[in-house]
């Protein structure tokens, strides 16, 4: 599941997207537009960003649109805050340590 958001995060095209999309829907040959591959290339993008549920897509005609699932970044900003409260309690750990040694030299 987490594997997966970040699989999907890590190519620049599907960050791009996220990133336009985070300005509201847009249609997938708006989206391809701004890309620099065929459709049926940018179509892999797409489907790998919805599977693994970071934007839901419609149809309407013969228009597909795209939006962001924000939900969804809920599982990666928790990732993030589990790794956030780790290396602070880390990081307070080693200040203290540095600190009670400083204070324990003799002058």
């Amino acid at each position: 599941m987490l594997d997966g958001v970040f699989l999907a995060l890590a190519d620049p095209t599907r960050r791009a997207v996220i990133h336009r999309l985070g300005r509201g829907p847009a249609s997938v040959g708006d989206l391809a537009r701004e890309a620099t591959m065929t459709l049926p290339s940018f179509m892999k993008h797409v489907r790998m960003l919805e599977s693994n549920g970071l934007i839901r897509t419609a149809k309407s005609g013969r228009v597909r649109t795209c939006e962001l699932n924000r939900e969804r970044f809920a599982v990666v900003e928790d990732w993030l805050a589990q790794q956030r409260r780790l290396w602070e309690g880390r990081t307070d750990r080693l200040e203290r340590f540095v600190t009670d040694t400083q204070e324990r030299k003799p002058t």
